[in-house]
């Protein structure tokens, strides 16, 4: 008959030590049980007496004493196997890696993007190299690597030859002609609709745009100047883009400074910005046109501008209706003159010289000299030429934080 399975005999240290973890009981949960089944073995209880003691099974009470007579009190702390061995080498994870990320079309396979299913089966059946994982493992191992499902991104590059020239000239005259450098740009189209924005209004009750059925005002482009030096933004709102129209905008930004010496205007190179006419023009009137590179926009100084234009001036402005004057309203208030003159100056170099001038621009020219109440010159727009949208700006001005589509002097 085989001997009962009992623990040998403790030590002093290893007696006081078991029963400072059985009192306490502070201890994890596997290191007070597997301490209560040694010191009921050393006490003299038999193996299904302790098990129902610990209320565990009998085989796991008589592992445990075997363990401790053979290392001592170190069998309270098991170091258990974290699983199963790893079926996948770091080796065969890059290479999982490597697969997800490279396009399917790369690897002679008939679609253009890989799902959890599809790549756990191509990874069966790789020429060469077999690897079995399943789609949960696969997952985490993606999912621990930082490599995640997202939808593709388009980029563009400049492959403009005179890339680096063009960027080094718009940085040579920020850098050292900051008062006589301006910049020109046309935004939109502009949408002549009610355009939600965002606005200070009480929880739960915010501010509603009544919605229109019928949009027949069209589009607007703003062709808008701005001054670097002065840091001032003026522009108008045209029906299309066209030579004409760039030509009177630049003509407006020459007018700024009517001392005669050269200024320099960054812009891109639309075709409607690059035609001969306007380069005679530049030459004669000495403007230094710095055209930005091809599908480098960015390089602009009024882009930034733009953005904030948006926000404050188009979006969260009403429908708009009917021009029916009111005898009884007050009149509006002038806009603040800018910090320099940026209307058209009453000299015989840029003033329009006829009617039919004005006729080739598409509209009678709103780029007016019109005098406030102090004597002042501030840009107006005709009202045949500048729609709802400059109209409601105008009214706004003095409600708008440091935004106005017609004139804008932030400094």
């Amino acid at each position: 008959m085989a001997e009962p399975v009992k623990v040998r005999r403790l030590t002093d240290q290893e007696g006081q030590r078991l029963q400072q973890i059985v009192r306490r009981g502070s201890t994890s949960t596997v290191r007070y049980r597997r301490a209560m089944m040694i010191l009921a073995s050393a006490g003299g209880n038999r193996v299904p007496v302790i098990a129902q003691l610990v209320q565990a099974d009998e085989d796991t009470v008589r592992d445990v004493i075997h363990r401790f007579n053979e290392i001592g009190l170190a069998c309270l702390d098991p170091q258990w196997a974290g699983g199963r061995p790893r079926l996948l080498s770091p080796d065969d994870e890059d290479f999982v890696i490597q697969t997800a990320t490279t396009r399917p079309r790369r690897l002679d396979q008939p679609f253009t993007r890989w799902s959890i299913r599809k790549l756990a089966a191509y990874l069966r059946k790789v020429h060469g190299r077999v690897i079995r994982i399943g789609r949960e493992a696969l997952r985490m191992l993606l999912a621990r690597r930082g490599v995640t499902f997202q939808r593709t991104k388009t980029w563009k590059e400049s492959t403009d030859p005179a890339r680096d020239a063009k960027l080094d000239r718009i940085e040579h005259v920020l850098e050292h002609f900051p008062d006589r450098t301006f910049a020109f740009d046309e935004f939109g189209p502009l949408g002549i609709r009610p355009t939600a924005g965002s606005c200070w209004a009480q929880r739960g009750r915010p501010d509603r745009l009544p919605a229109t059925y019928h949009r027949t005002h069209g589009i607007t482009y703003f062709h808008g100047c701005y001054s670097v030096g002065d840091d001032t933004l003026w522009g108008v709102n045209r029906r299309r883009k066209g030579t004409a129209n760039t030509l009177t905008a630049l003509k407006s930004i020459r007018a700024a400074r009517p001392d005669g010496a050269p200024i320099y205007i960054i812009l891109d190179n639309l075709s409607a910005h690059t035609g001969n006419k306007i380069r005679r023009w530049a030459k004669k009137n000495k403007v230094e046109l710095c055209f930005t590179p091809t599908n480098a926009s960015w390089a602009n100084p009024i882009e930034a501008h733009f953005g904030p234009l948006r926000q404050f001036t188009p979006r969260q402005l009403p429908p708009p209706q009917p021009h029916r004057p009111d005898p009884r309203a007050a009149p509006l208030p002038a806009l603040a003159p800018p910090a320099t003159p940026t209307c058209w100056p009453p000299n015989a170099a840029n003033a329009p010289g006829s009617a039919a001038r004005r006729a080739s621009a598409g509209d009678d020219d709103p780029w007016q000299q019109r005098p406030d109440h102090h004597g002042a010159p501030v840009i107006a727009a005709d009202s045949r030429a500048v729609d709802h949208l400059t109209r409601a700006a105008m009214a706004r001005a003095h409600s708008i934080d440091s935004a106005c589509v017609v004139s804008t002097s932030r400094s």
